[in-house]
């Protein structure tokens, strides 16, 4: 059943309109007035994340227009966001999209709370992962600490088939919008922004021919997705981050082609980064292990700052670093090896390193980010063992054979004179002073010593099993 009084439809990281349930039961009531509101959540973004943010937000509205109607742009605290359009388009019931990660959850009961005061319908609805944190739980209750049990478990459950994209009505006017390029969500880029934008992959079409392009070579998968050399992998983080495509497509499309279920359970990993998140939301902020609070990490320090700037003389390490500033993105293999280098090399604190990447990164998903540093750090749940040490010259080696990573981010590297490596220097901040003429860095510390200091660190700091 329809009638003529709209819904608000409050956009946020599912910026899409295929799959999408909330939408559609919007949809199915009466007129939607598609909104995105700039509330403090979203303003704390990091540099990257905000900025490709905006990107998505301005391929949605343009999908949106396409099909005769907006969305409209507010900037302000959620709750008082929706309650002025309530009041201004006589809007009976606003829905969103669920969200988990702690400081959402807070906003999200707190608007579904107010709005519902006031006697206006507010309805959350699914649509983020395959399954709703809640709906997954060992025998025994509680929740999954360790990945395999939970593959173990969902891996056999049906998946709902995606949802078609809703017809959607609209109002006879749309109420005011602010103006996308006054919120400058790329200004912390600066100059940045136009080196990674070459890179990106925006909206919902580029994100659907992006799995369609994977799928067609997807049979390389299992053999070289560990190889940052080869392009193996999806790439479809950036997408999932914004939801401008569904896991849930994503799930029956890599099912239908037979792609390798390793694939899957990649997928599957960011399915159980949500649900730590939601039951132990404390893993975003703090070291999951309770014992780890003792451990003597270094705080932020000038070797930190060498590794933020890629300068830290282990060139597969300075080579992630500046896939990172060149592409918004990084290589998992490598986002491991950078992460231990940082807390075993360095020793220091893996949350210096987690807010680097969440200031860097197109695809930060805090879940995901929180459980990968923490895996590494071995604070985390099912985290890789303390003495576990990634030598960066090995793990070259063995990734990287012919250097052509390498070559690829650090000019002058092997000859290199790639223009991705020429890039990094007119993506960084001029404050940093470095031009491509500048020596190469010397190691920060010797491989054998950086890993001898840092076992005897966990060693001495932690009782291990």
């Amino acid at each position: 059943m329809t009638d003529h009084a709209p819904r608000l439809f409050w956009f946020r990281r599912d910026l899409r309109l295929s799959d999408h349930e909330g939408l559609t039961a919007a949809a199915a009531g009466g007129p939607v007035i598609p909104v995105f509101i700039l509330d403090p959540e979203t303003e704390a973004l990091g540099a990257a994340a905000k900025w490709r943010l905006g990107l998505g937000v301005a391929a949605l509205r343009a999908r949106l227009r396409a099909r005769g109607g907006d969305l409209v742009l507010r900037r302000g605290p959620a709750l008082d966001t929706l309650r002025a359009l309530v009041a201004e388009t006589g809007a009976v019931a606003a829905h969103w999209s669920r969200l988990y990660a702690p400081d959402w959850v807070a906003r999200d009961r707190g608007v579904k709370a107010g709005l519902r005061a006031d006697g206006t319908g507010a309805q959350s609805h699914p649509g983020h992962l395959l399954w709703e944190p809640w709906e997954v739980s060992p025998r025994a209750g509680g929740c999954f600490k360790v990945y395999t049990p939970f593959w173990n478990t969902v891996g056999p459950r049906d998946v709902p088939e995606a949802l078609p994209e809703p017809t959607l009505t609209w109002p006879a006017a749309f109420p005011t919008s602010e103006r996308l390029e006054d919120w400058r969500l790329g200004a912390a880029m600066e100059r940045g922004a136009a080196v990674v934008e070459r890179f990106v992959s925006v909206g919902e079409a580029a994100a659907r021919d992006r799995l369609d392009a994977f799928l067609e070579r997807a049979g390389g998968y299992v053999r070289d997705r560990d190889r940052p050399d080869r392009a193996a992998t999806s790439g479809l983080s950036e997408n999932l981050t914004y939801g401008e495509i569904s896991p849930r497509l994503i799930w029956h499309a890599a099912r239908r082609t037979g792609a390798p279920e390793k694939f899957l359970k990649e997928l599957v990993w960011r399915e159980f980064a949500w649900h730590l998140t939601w039951h132990t939301p404390r893993i975003v902020a703090d070291n999951w292990r309770r014992d780890w609070d003792a451990f003597p990490w270094r705080g932020d320090n000038p070797d930190a700052e060498r590794w933020r700037r890629a300068l830290t003389g282990e060139p597969m390490v300075d080579a992630g670093m500046r896939e990172l500033f060149v592409t918004g993105t990084m290589h998992n293999r490598v986002r491991m090896l950078t992460a231990s280098y940082l807390t075993k090399h360095l020793l220091t604190h893996w949350k210096v390193g987690l807010d680097w990447f969440a200031d860097c990164l197109i695809d930060w998903d805090p879940a995901s980010n929180a459980l990968g540093w923490q895996w590494v750090a071995g604070s985390g749940p099912d985290a890789a063992p303390y003495f576990r040490v990634f030598n960066p010259a090995l793990q070259a080696e063995k990734f990287d054979p012919d250097a052509a990573y390498r070559r690829r981010f650090l000019l002058g590297f092997d000859g290199s004179r790639h223009p991705d490596a020429a890039a990094w220097f007119d993506a960084v901040p001029r404050s940093w002073n470095v031009a491509p003429d500048n020596a190469p860095p010397t190691p920060l510390i010797a491989l054998a010593e950086g890993r001898r200091r840092a076992l005897a660190a966990y060693g001495g700091a932690l009782r291990v099993d």
